[in-house]
């Protein structure tokens, strides 16, 4: 089973955190399991765009983006190029991930 470091960057200013997340794990499921705070209205099931984040490294590592989320992507708050749903972001390869949080104080989509 492959693992790799996941970097959690917080636009709100709170320290950067690394946790390993393994295959088949998402971005989402490892924040949540290691205490970081990221909205997930739909519960992780690309219903919604609450848990937006940017991928800075490791984008050539996670699947495929879906027609469903880019709607959702569309949606959220600032999206950019990078943009992911962290419940889509489905650790697969061998390459190290930065993801960056935008702030969360928002009531979602």
């Amino acid at each position: 089973m492959k693992v790799v470091n996941i970097t959690y960057k917080f636009m709100d200013g709170k320290p950067d955190e690394t946790h390993l997340g393994a295959e088949g794990e998402s971005v989402l499921d490892v924040a949540l399991n290691n205490g970081i705070q990221l909205q997930h209205n739909c519960g992780g099931v690309c219903g919604c765009s609450t848990c937006h984040v940017y991928v800075e490294t490791g984008m050539d590592d996670l699947p495929e983006i879906t027609d469903a989320e880019e709607d959702f992507i569309d949606r959220a708050v600032n999206p950019r190029i990078n943009s992911r749903l962290a419940c889509q972001c489905v650790v697969q390869g061998g390459q190290d991930l930065v993801i960056t949080i935008p702030k969360q104080d928002f009531l979602g989509h």
